[in-house]
């Protein structure tokens, strides 16, 4: 079975090392030494983590409403405005995403580079690639 550093996980779950430390320390989830002694978690139990604090998640008032479940917080770091058109440049961590949307639309929503900013992705074709 796949077996994830804490800094893996940390990565994984969005979420820096200290934390993912702490909520193992705490016992929230579990951890064991590899053969090199380093701590690691099982990936399925590190996968189930997941989808709880996904749960725990959703019931935060703070959160939008939406029915797009691929939300990326990041930095804006680019925006190109057309007249038409724009394209904004978001870095979510380790992901630059690209987004082509209306001027009028960059506009309302006062974007600029250096702010934060969600971006939130649907598609209808999703491809997975293994690591």
């Amino acid at each position: 079975m796949q077996s994830y550093t804490i800094g893996q996980a940390a990565r994984l779950l969005g979420v820096s090392p200290d934390t993912a430390r702490r909520w193992a320390d705490a016992g929230r989830v579990a951890t064991h030494r590899d053969d090199s002694g380093r701590r690691v978690i099982d990936g399925r139990d590190l996968a189930a983590f997941s989808v709880e604090l996904a749960k725990a998640g959703t019931d935060e008032e703070d959160t939008p409403r939406t029915s797009v479940r691929n939300a990326f917080p990041g930095i804006v770091t680019a925006i190109k405005l057309g007249d038409v058109a724009a394209q904004v440049e978001i870095q979510a961590g380790p992901h630059r995403l690209v987004s082509l949307l209306t001027r009028e639309a960059v506009e309302d929503l006062g974007l600029e580079v250096g702010m934060e900013a969600t971006a939130r992705v649907k598609s209808t074709n999703v491809h997975i690639d293994r690591v």
